[in-house]
């Protein structure tokens, strides 16, 4: 193609070579233009197929990461549960003893007779306010 050279006579129009060879080219580009087209709808449907593929692991990923969210959310609440129950007994049976000091500081009057009441409550927690950490093996599911 490239050693033919178009001709500029006022009859290259009528040159059946030259309508054969301009038909020729036509109909290759044609060709390569289909066949170009082809591999760009193959590629760009292989890309959704891809991102398709993404989509769906992701969205498994995000379906796995919300349930551990959610197990872990449990787990606190139920953590949160047994150290209110917790703090209820502790403060339930520094009333107790506090009583019993009480009935102990009475007896001591009445009998005169010297008795070791402590003086500090075992069962104060140093710190009632400040939340009760708990390690991240708790956690685990």
């Amino acid at each position: 193609m490239g050693s033919l050279q178009r001709q500029t006579s006022p009859d290259s129009d009528n040159d059946p070579r030259y309508a054969a060879v301009t038909d020729e080219r036509k109909r290759k580009r044609m060709i390569s233009n289909r066949e170009s087209a082809r591999r760009s709808r193959m590629r760009k449907q292989k890309q959704l197929g891809d991102l398709i593929n993404e989509v769906t692991v992701l969205k498994n990923d995000n379906a796995k990461i919300t349930e551990q969210v959610d197990a872990a959310t449990r787990k606190y609440v139920e953590m949160e549960s047994r150290n209110d129950v917790l703090r209820a007994q502790a403060s339930e049976l520094t009333e107790r003893l506090r009583s019993l000091n009480s009935v102990l500081e009475m007896v001591e009057e009445i009998s005169g007779q010297a008795l070791d009441i402590p003086e500090m409550n075992p069962w104060q927690v140093s710190c009632p306010m400040q939340p009760i950490r708990a390690s991240a093996d708790m956690f685990d599911c």
